[in-house]
């Protein structure tokens, strides 16, 4: 159990996340507009008099937003509501046209109800964290204030673009329960696993750095051993991992400093200030919105048929953890790699694909996209949302899956690999082999070429390899250095040290 020191004594965290993904869809929920939103997107083109909230537009439920929340709750293993309803979230603010945004209130069933998704905790163990619910709702505006010295500007593009809403479950009936969030490297790796599950079902891009995932945390602190719930606070919109994890332990510190001097934490809202990682209290329990729930008089309930849910669960591919786990049982690669390789499909696909039918290619392969393709992902078909110069050689599956058999049956050493690898970053055109043979990066492995060489080495070394008969072993090296130098670092490092050995022995 993750714990931090105070004056005096440990304290436990106890830790509730809200997570917002934006649904992939051709149309907002509820209008015909694109919701295609991106910020390179001019300012209120993709903007239906539905969105305006202009007088007398009726708002038309997305059906397929709805099959991609149902797709999401399938792989939460959650429940999915036969019947649901929309209401009216009520609040004004400039980002919100209508005054108001349909939701769907927390005391009706959501869409996707009960369920939970498996991490592994800081002991590492399997830990499920419990969902509460997945509700979908719509998207508010963007408000930029950096454009005017004095006025500040209200895009809608983003306004109703279907958000599904993820809220994890503390039984408070139960608080000895622990299977919820306790650290913040466990909230990092639920997320990471949210963000995992949506795109692999391709139901959310859940990128932070885009505004496509964003998370709201609740953070309260409970004294080591105890059971009763702490005092929470709520940061909202978060959108970063790193930030996720460092307002965090500075909100924990933080309430643990209020109560061991004999305060009390206030159920505040804060807001996370990136430059010093701290958090701030943006409006007090008392200030707090009361949103005036009421059902939406325009939207009738959501009735969802069986046969729809089964059809649905009939097209779901095979999930981060069951991808993970078959990297790792399957194909012996760590933990840390198989997590690497799951991010996205495009990325596990790209890797299976490379492998083919020769599993001992799987750890080579992992280590080179890991290390250099993962640097270069302009090069490669790794993420389908990056913007490529079409200029720039792209490498292949085919590609590397060769450089990586030609390590294997030693006509390339690994720095003659990297040097054709960079080669093919510079756009040289040809294959991995027909690279090796026009610049002259194939390595030496014929016993005879190489052993006429250690025989030119020896006769010209007299003294050093009497030192290496009387003992001075180490010596070794300075003979398979002269041997490299001689044949221009291309004899095969193996069969020299063999042959040097037999001969000096």
């Amino acid at each position: 159990m993750f714990t931090i020191k105070g004056k005096t004594g440990e304290w436990e965290l106890v830790i509730g996340l809200e997570t917002h993904i934006e649904v992939l869809s051709n149309s907002k929920l509820f209008s015909g507009a694109s919701a295609d939103y991106n910020p390179t997107v001019p300012a209120n083109t993709q903007v239906s008099f539905v969105d305006a909230a202009m007088p007398g537009m009726l708002p038309v439920l997305n059906e397929f937003c709805v099959e991609q929340a149902i797709r999401m709750g399938l792989g939460l293993n959650a429940e999915i509501s036969r019947t649901s309803k929309f209401a009216r979230k009520q609040y004004f603010y400039p980002d919100l046209p209508q005054g108001y945004q349909i939701s769907q209130p927390a005391e009706e069933p959501p869409v996707v109800g009960r369920g939970w998704i498996e991490i592994m905790s800081d002991d590492g163990k399997p830990k499920k964290i419990f969902i509460e619910r997945a509700h979908l709702e719509q998207d508010a505006g963007k408000l930029k204030h950096d454009m005017n010295p004095t006025k500040s500007f209200a895009d809608y593009n983003r306004t109703g673009v279907a958000l599904l809403e993820i809220v994890t479950f503390l039984d408070i009936k139960n608080p000895e329960n622990n299977s919820f969030i306790t650290s913040p490297d466990e909230a990092e790796t639920y997320l990471r696993e949210i963000r995992d599950i949506a795109r692999a079902l391709d139901v959310s891009n859940a990128n932070m750095e885009e505004g496509s995932m964003r998370a709201d945390v609740n953070v309260s602190v409970r004294r080591a051993g105890t059971n009763e719930f702490g005092t929470r606070t709520e940061t909202k919109n978060m959108v970063s991992f790193k930030f996720i994890k460092t307002a965090i332990e500075y909100e924990a510190r933080r309430q643990i400093e209020i109560l061991e001097n004999g305060g009390t934490v206030s159920q505040d809202t804060m807001r996370y200030n990136q430059a010093d990682g701290t958090t701030s209290v943006m409006r007090s329990k008392e200030d707090a919105l009361d949103y005036r729930y009421f059902p939406d008089p325009d939207l009738l309930p959501l009735i969802i048929e069986d046969e729809t849910i089964e059809n649905i669960r009939k097209t779901m591919p095979e999930l981060p953890a069951a991808t993970r786990a078959r990297y790792v049982k399957e194909l012996g690669l760590t933990e840390y790699d198989a997590a690497r390789l799951t991010e996205t499909v495009e990325i596990s696909n790209w890797f299976e694909s490379a492998i083919g039918d020769k599993p001992t290619r799987a750890k080579p392969i992992a280590n080179w996209i890991i290390s250099e393709l993962f640097a270069h992902p302009e090069h490669c078909v790794l993420d389908k949302s990056l913007q490529r110069d079409d200029s720039l050689r792209i490498i292949t599956p085919s590609d590397l899956a060769e450089l990586v058999d030609m390590i294997a049956t030693n006509d390339v050493n690994g720095k003659m690999a990297k040097d054709i690898f960079i080669k093919m970053l510079d756009g040289e055109n040809g294959s991995p082999k027909q690279i090796a043979e026009k610049f002259g990066l194939k390595q030496m492995s014929d016993n005879g070429a190489i052993e006429s060489v250690i025989n030119e080495v020896i006769a010209k070394n007299a003294p050093q390899v009497e030192q290496y008969k009387s003992g001075k072993v180490g010596l070794i090296g300075f003979f398979v250095g002269a041997v490299m130098k001689a044949t221009g670092g291309t004899a095969n490092p193996e069969i020299v040290n063999k042959i040097l050995k037999d001969k000096l022995s």
